[in-house]
């Protein structure tokens, strides 16, 4: 596996990390859930993207808002990453498109809505994928103690019950310790290291 530092620094043009990104990557990539809480700008995306790298795998990033996602899948198509997302707003044939990439292998960051998830099709899509990663963006989001408490995040328990072994990364750039204990128990967080 090449150096962080050194993807870092080829595939994302960055000379270093910020505090805690490493430390919460390493964790990730030992297999660990992790819970993270890092301020809006503190460099969130990175702690799932450079894991596909690394790891050459898939990772699932799970977002509430299609914006978003478009956002993050413009800057990282930009430096070269493989990556895409699937939404309401798109044709069939861009998510066939998306569909057929991950197929290929190797490193693809996946963005979809916690809504997608629940779907059957995605359950019985997701069991034999090589993944590296779930990635629950702005997780306070399925904490009922959260201000922005969306019921369909209360779903993504699926993912722990779907695929064990894949570790899970809750990130969010606002939590209480209430919502943090709330984010590590409604995603059946198995002993998360804490960030």
């Amino acid at each position: 596996m090449e150096s962080l530092e050194k993807i870092l620094q080829e595939s994302f043009c960055l000379s270093s990390f910020r505090q805690g990104q490493k430390t919460i990557i390493e964790n990730v990539l030992e297999g660990k859930d992790v819970l993270a809480v890092l301020p809006t700008g503190g460099g969130k995306s990175l702690c799932y993207q450079i894991p596909a790298l690394a790891t050459q795998k898939l990772v699932l990033v799970v977002s509430p808002l299609i914006a978003l996602m478009k956002d993050q899948v413009k800057a990282l198509s930009r430096l070269g990453i493989p990556c895409g997302c699937i939404h309401s707003g798109q044709s069939e044939e861009e998510k066939m498109n998306v569909f057929r990439k991950i197929q290929e292998g190797g490193p693809f960051l996946l963005y979809l809505s916690p809504e997608r998830i629940a779907r059957e099709g995605f359950k019985r899509w997701i069991r034999n994928k090589p993944l590296a990663l779930f990635a629950v963006d702005e997780s306070h989001c399925i904490s009922q103690w959260g201000h922005d408490f969306r019921e369909e995040y209360g779903q993504l328990s699926i993912l722990k019950e779907l695929r064990p072994e894949v570790p899970v990364l809750a990130l969010t750039a606002s939590a209480t310790p209430l919502v943090i204990q709330d984010i590590a128990k409604r995603l059946g967080l198995k002993s998360p290291a804490r960030h």
